[in-house]
């Protein structure tokens, strides 16, 4: 009898040990996601000071906003086409170094990516009025936050919709870049309406995997693997962010 309750509080103390190190690991996860975002919004805005003026110089956008040098650089020549896609090349990238690199050089990779996400997002301050886009940024908080609350607290299993999901974001970036070229205003609705519908669902599902993924490998305690997981982590819900945030837009922004 004494061996059997030295058993249980073992194993009560080995799963209280687990919690306690799940919500450090999420709290990792959403730290470093909340200053990537932060890190974004303020490169953006400041990319979007720098490539605009009250004064006439390269060219005009609307009312009194003039592109500056650097704007028609990023803006209206060729380079931002490379802008557009070197964060969806970072991302690949990233994925492909993770292993070879330590855990400060994956977190410095995910900042410097934020960085380039700033840039390729600060046109959006040329688009949309300040007042929207910040309306948009604050629902989309809230929906993220009560979507990866759900998916971190149902008992439910949400692994079957990973597949299907992620056939859905290789469907909206194939049409997104038809849509470059046909400038269609239906199949541009179409896309921000199941983009949203696409990163509500992988924001419920990227949070239990990263949650199950911990408890699985929780046992071998490998510092190093925790570090770059919640820094993989912190990256898909840093994009499921995002995402959702700019299909939003389209339908919540007002146009400036």
């Amino acid at each position: 009898m004494a061996q059997h309750q030295t058993i249980r509080a073992g194993v009560g103390a080995r799963t209280a040990e687990i919690d306690q190190g799940l919500r450090a690991h999420m709290s990792k996860v959403y730290g470093t996601m909340s200053v990537g975002i932060f890190i974004t919004g303020l490169a953006a805005w400041a990319f979007a000071g720098l490539a605009t003026s009250d004064i006439a110089t390269v060219a005009q956008v609307a009312g009194d906003t003039y592109l500056t040098a650097f704007g028609q650089a990023i803006y209206a020549s060729p380079l931002r086409w490379l802008i557009l896609f070197a964060p969806l090349i970072m991302v690949f990238a990233f994925g492909a170094v993770i292993n070879r690199i330590s855990a400060a050089g994956a977190q410095l990779f995910f900042y410097a990516f934020a960085v380039l996400m700033g840039l390729s997002l600060s046109s959006i301050f040329l688009v949309y009025t300040g007042v929207s886009i910040a309306q948009t940024f604050f629902i989309t908080a809230a929906s993220f936050a009560g979507l990866s609350l759900w998916g971190y607290t149902t008992k439910k299993d949400i692994s079957a919709w990973g597949s299907f999901l992620i056939m859905g974001v290789i469907g909206l970036i194939i049409a997104s870049i038809v849509n470059i070229f046909l400038v269609s205003s239906s199949l541009m609705f179409a896309i921000s309406a199941l983009g949203v519908l696409i990163f509500a669902g992988l924001t419920a599902y990227d949070t239990q995997r990263i949650k199950t993924d911990y408890i699985s490998h929780a046992s071998q305690m490998d510092r190093e693997w925790l570090d770059k997981s919640a820094i993989m982590g912190a990256l898909t819900m840093y994009l499921n962010f995002i995402n959702l945030f700019m299909f939003l837009l389209s339908f919540l922004g007002n146009r400036e």
